[in-house]
């Protein structure tokens, strides 16, 4: 049994003693008070529930989760908003008929739900077999004695360098129908829905269906639409099929998921078909709730193979967030309007085009997938952690179409000359940084995250940091109350990098830092994320218009940045409480952590100054590096490792597995040698090697991935909640590391402990948390970080590219 983030972040924090007092006081005010959702919420973690499957949809228009058992489990579709229900009615049912007579009806759920008792549940699980490779899965059936064989395929548009297909809200389902007998036989595949999520709105009245039909270009798609009408977001299902020659399309426009449901079964059972009724439902009663159906059936012959297509979609095209102060167009209203009657055409859209979405993806895959050098967990890792880029709360909206330039710059950000041209063209991107942590582009998170986006949808991470660059340039000067120290202060100062870009409940874009543990203003790694990220950012797209608009901000946070620099070494200072994304975690003086990344973010400084002819800086900050790269090995390199801070404490000379970090972004951009080598190469192979030895072969039998923090004497570091937890996204970054400095064995060690930890071990699949602990501990699931496994993917294509082919391959050893 795991447990949640309570009981130790409780402990954590007994430092501020009146810390429980101002949470508790300020979570009553929200949540029972204001009726709004806490941003992290201490007293209700969500339970862990080891069901969880591939997602459906593409990016930003929200997303429906089915578990491996083939239900449908979590919903997100007002943005960034939960709920995590099972809705039984949600199924996929088989019927066969051989020589005019049905053989064989089976719903195909392990379930036996007290609802719709009429339907024959409870298939046997032994017979059924569930795969996931993002953005698709696969369910195979072999129907117990009946020698057929069902393969669900469910395809989602997630689609990299695709900034139309990859937006829509739909999900297709192919199912193949191999035949095994000696005779022919038809099969039926139906689709049933119940109009909602499985909470009290689908109960509030209101809710109707109808049938419809969309035929384009000569295909044809039937089916029904199942219109939710809340007066927040309201939003239509759709469930239909393909009509082709050989297929036939039938419905059913509505039914009571309450009742025993005999009326939908024996339907299904007297020939395969529904009845198919004309004309729309009844608006329901309060009370009431209701659902539809649709089925596709076809004739497969003896020892053949056939194909059904059905499709999900839902469009709720405008949407507010919590605050319900502006509305926002997702950004498939771009192609396919804003109306709200969006859902026939997507299904079209959806079932004539998923096999050129198919091949994409292969394409795309397939050169991972075929490489007989990378081990087959990474490669499930690699893409199946790609689930949040869609289900992190993701929000994809549209600029309106009156939107001006000074709209979005605010008094200060007149310097950024193609933000509005970038955002009218890609839209806003938002994601959370956890389903339990609820705050948008949480950007010290995001720095580890970015990798995914950046390599793969890198329009939208030019989108976010145009967004982040507005922000840092301009000010909300509202005080608030933080609630780790009490301490009041404004909400957001000019030229810092905030944390986050607001909370769901409230208003993104508009309000930002949602955060309230503390004044991030303080922290020493976000304006550092930011210089790095553009460098970064430019190095792999090239992109000299995005660059020549950040520096004059990166200017501004590294001016910003300079004053913790406290004696004029060149090096920054932390201040002696947790001052960074180690936010229960204590840093006094000069640190491996910020200080790594100011001296890399210094060095990127010199780099964009040299590219962009600007000499002057570029002095200025060569100036810096000289100085700062001395202080930095004399204050922290101990012979073996960089220490965790220069202070002196107990636990200053901690190893932490995170030290390297600026040498994982320079690497990451080719610098970090040569010319540009801020870290000696030896130091850095020696501080890596002592992680390998200490922080992950010492910890858990090397089993677990990489431990935040390590004693000299091989114990965990447990002075805070977060130095004795191993953060996954940290461990794939430093993987990343260990590859790009040449020790490739040794990290795929370091993250295999941590994918087979999170997905076979503890059953968190399409969940992954930020943090575990040894004793099966964990913290925030479905959380942002883990997407750095992208770096690693980065790291091994800049080494594949720079060395020759090898005669004979040598497979990389994978550890039970």
């Amino acid at each position: 049994q795991c447990h949640g983030r309570n009981s130790d972040t409780w402990s954590s924090l007994l430092s501020y003693v009146s810390f429980p007092c101002r949470y508790f006081r300020w979570w009553y005010k929200k949540t029972r008070i204001e009726k709004k959702s806490a941003f992290i919420d201490l007293l209700c973690a969500i339970p862990l529930q080891q069901i969880y499957g591939c997602p459906l949809g593409g990016i930003g228009g929200g997303t429906i989760t089915r578990g491996w058992r083939g239900e449908f489990c979590r919903w997100q579709l007002n943005p960034g908003i939960y709920h995590y229900e099972t809705v039984i009615a949600n199924q996929f049912t088989v019927c066969l008929r051989c020589k005019g007579q049905t053989v064989y009806q089976q719903v195909l759920s392990v379930e036996r739900p007290s609802t719709l008792q009429g339907w024959n549940w409870g298939f046997c699980g032994h017979y059924a077999f569930y795969h996931a490779l993002y953005p698709r899965a696969w369910m195979v059936y072999e129907l117990p004695g009946q020698n057929v064989v069902l393969t669900c395929r469910q395809v989602s548009p997630v689609i990299p360098h695709d900034y139309k297909d990859s937006s829509l809200p739909v999900g297709v389902f192919i199912w193949e129908i191999e035949n095994r007998r000696d005779e022919d036989v038809e099969v039926s595949i139906m689709f049933s829905l119940q109009n909602g999520t499985g909470t009290k709105e689908d109960r509030s009245g209101g809710h109707w269906n109808e049938p419809f039909a969309f035929e384009k270009e000569c295909e044809r798609v039937a089916g029904v639409l199942l219109h939710h009408c809340t007066c927040v977001n309201p939003f239509t299902f759709a469930i239909s099929a393909r009509e082709k020659a050989g297929t036939t399309v039938t419905h059913l426009t509505a039914f009571d998921p309450t009742g025993l449901g005999r009326e939908v079964w024996q339907d299904l059972l007297q020939d395969g078909k529904l009845d198919s009724p004309a004309g729309k439902s009844s608006p329901t009663k309060k009370g009431e709730v209701t659902a539809a159906a649709v089925c596709a059936s076809c004739r497969v012959p003896a020892w053949g193979h056939r194909i059904l297509e059905l499709a999900l979609a839902w469009d709720m095209p405008r949407v507010h967030f919590g605050s319900r102060e502006k509305l926002h167009f997702r950004r498939y209203t771009r192609f396919f309007g804003s109306g709200g009657d969006a859902a026939p055409a997507l299904l079209h859209h959806a079932l004539t085009c998923y096999e050129e979405w198919e091949r994409k993806i292969e394409a795309w895959q397939k050169p991972i997938l075929e490489n007989s050098q990378l081990p087959s967990w990474y490669k499930s890792a690699l893409f199946n952690e790609l689930y949040f880029v869609t289900d992190g709360g993701t929000i994809w909206v549209e600029l309106p179409p009156d939107c001006c330039a000074e709209d979005l710059q605010g008094p200060a950000g007149a310097g950024l000359s193609h933000l509005l041209p970038v955002l009218r063209e890609y839209g806003r991107f938002a994601y959370l940084e956890g389903q339990e942590y609820r705050m948008y582009n949480t950007y010290d998170v995001h720095f580890y995250a970015s990798f995914a986006l950046v390599m793969l949808w890198p329009k939208l991470q030019t989108s976010l940091q145009y967004d982040i660059a507005v922000t840092v340039v301009n000010e909300d000067i509202q005080p608030r109350q933080y609630l780790m120290c009490g301490q009041t202060a404004q909400v957001k100062l000019k030229n810092v990098v905030p944390h986050d870009i607001g909370d769901p409940d409230d208003e993104p874009w508009q309000r930002v830092n949602a955060y309230l543990m503390h004044d991030t203003a303080d922290w020493k790694d976000l304006n550092l994320k930011f210089v790095l990220q553009v460098y970064r950012d430019y190095y792999l797209t090239h992109d000299s218009l995005y660059l020549q608009d950040m520096w004059p901000v990166c200017q501004a946070v590294m001016e910003s940045e300079l004053k913790f620099d406290t004696d004029n070494d060149g090096l920054i200072e932390n201040g002696g409480f947790a001052d960074q994304t180690y936010d229960a975690w204590v840093v006094n003086g000069a640190s491996a952590y910020c200080g790594g990344l100011w001296l890399a973010a210094v060095c990127m400084m010199c780099k964009m100054a040299e590219v962009l002819g600007d000499a002057e800086i570029q002095q200025k900050y060569k100036d810096i590096l000289s100085k700062g790269k001395e202080a930095f090995e004399r204050m922290l390199w101990n012979g073996k490792y960089y220490n965790y801070d220069s202070s002196g404490s107990d636990t200053s000379s901690s190893i932490m597995s995170d030290q390297c970090a600026g040498q994982w972004f320079l690497g990451a951009c080719g610098l970090g040698q040569g010319e540009f080598e801020v870290f000696p190469k030896s130091h850095v192979i020696s501080a890596l090697k002592t992680i390998f030895e200490k922080n992950v072969m010492g910890f858990a039998g090397g089993t677990m991935g990489a431990v935040n923090g390590m004693r000299p004497d091989g114990v965990p570091d447990t002075s805070s909640v977060q130095s004795d937890e191993v953060w996954i996204g940290v461990v794939y970054a430093l993987a990343a590391t260990m590859i790009q400095e040449g020790m490739v064995e040794e990290g795929f060690r370091t993250a295999e402990g941590c994918y087979r930890t999170v997905w076979e071990r503890l059953g968190m699949a399409f969940q992954t948390p930020e943090a575990y602990r040894e004793k099966k501990v964990y913290r925030s699931l479905a959380y942002m970080r883990p997407l750095s496994i992208w770096s690693m993917q980065l790291a091994l294509e800049r080494r594949a590219s720079q060395a020759p082919a090898p005669a004979q391959p040598s497979q990389i050893p994978t550890h039970p």
